[in-house]
């Protein structure tokens, strides 16, 4: 039989405490448990969290993993004559709790925020004959408060940045189809509309922050759920940038313009693709439910912690159910022979 020493060149060491800093791929014996153990990497994953209250889908949201918002949505099917949502919920990363509801019920608006104590929400729709709406709220942990109304009405825009520095663009503006690359900025008072994106399109995502942000996929005019561009905004230009490797419309966004994630998306797959600062590639983790439409934490979550709530099923359904991703980490782990 190979021996691990002809394997590996070295024999296994017997220790009675696990090595303070060990090298990938290590192994050793722990002689005071009586166990084998190794340092090795443990691959990235989706695990389920705590479901909504209220499921919902054209939801949006924002913050990190363990301070997350979610706020607006529809709450029953078919699309157009589903009831709109002002009900708004805290994560904080095991369960959800209801909060104080949005002054204007809404759907698929757009939400950006560094944490469930700092959120802004902005337009989305309401039924006919209202349309598209220029409505935004701020909440600061214990209510919403009306803020200053967009310069333009749209709904599924995308957002991202800070409550004091917000980033949305993009969406529709119905009645018709009156897709648009206006971009707006937000300084926690007013919004001031600034350079176009190169693209018309809605339900495209984000990540980043006001002065580095990349905005990815949409649904742009023509045949639908084709699009995988994105475009990057240096707070006044914007460029185009890689395209994602699958069509990318209506997912979820994690991280930064240097460290990023898109998931899930109109496949209904639940693919996660990875952002490394200069390319996309898929990651071997999907989500356990596919979806789209569903709140993210956009440019306030990381690409390590990222996570998704409530969506769309496709038909008639949708859910309530979150799922939390963790990056692959490298941990030392008792081995076994199975």
């Amino acid at each position: 039989m190979t021996t691990f020493k002809e394997i590996r060149g070295q024999l296994i060491r017997s220790v009675s405490s696990d090595p303070a800093n060990p090298q990938l791929g290590e192994i050793w014996y722990n002689n005071t448990i009586g166990v084998l153990k190794g340092y090795k990497t443990i691959a990235a994953a989706w695990a389920s969290g705590g479901n909504l209250n209220t499921s919902r889908y054209f939801v949006t949201g924002t913050g990190p993993q363990t301070a997350a918002i979610v706020m607006a949505g529809s709450i029953s099917t078919p699309v157009p004559t589903a009831t709109y949502t002002a009900a708004s919920e805290e994560y904080n990363g095991s369960s959800w709790t209801n909060t104080p509801s949005l002054n204007t019920p809404r759907s698929a608006a757009e939400g950006f925020g560094a944490s469930s104590s700092s959120a802004v929400c902005a337009n989305g729709i309401q039924p006919a004959p209202t349309y598209a709406i220029t409505a935004s709220e701020e909440y600061n942990g214990s209510s919403w408060t009306s803020g200053s109304p967009t310069n333009l009405s749209v709904y599924a825009a995308f957002g991202t940045g800070i409550e004091s520095a917000g980033l949305k663009g993009g969406g529709d503006n119905l009645p018709g189809v009156r897709r648009t690359n206006d971009v707006e900025e937000y300084n926690g008072t007013s919004w001031t509309t600034v350079n176009s994106m190169g693209a018309v399109s809605y339900y495209r995502r984000a990540i980043g922050t006001q002065t580095a942000a990349i905005v990815i996929g949409g649904n742009p005019p023509g045949p639908p759920y084709t699009n995988k561009s994105t475009e990057d905004y240096d707070g006044t230009n914007w460029t185009n940038g890689p395209n994602t490797v699958e069509v990318s419309t209506a997912g979820g966004t994690s991280g930064t313009s240097l460290a990023g994630l898109y998931y899930g998306g109109p496949s209904f797959t639940g693919a996660t693709q990875s952002w490394d600062g200069t390319s996309w590639s898929l990651t071997s983790a999907n989500m356990a439910t596919g979806r789209n439409n569903f709140a993210s934490g956009n440019g306030n979550s990381t690409s390590t912690a990222a996570w998704g709530a409530g969506g769309y099923l496709g038909g008639l359904s949708f859910t309530a159910a979150t799922e939390e991703f963790t990056d692959a980490f490298n941990a030392t782990r008792t081995l076994t022979t199975s």
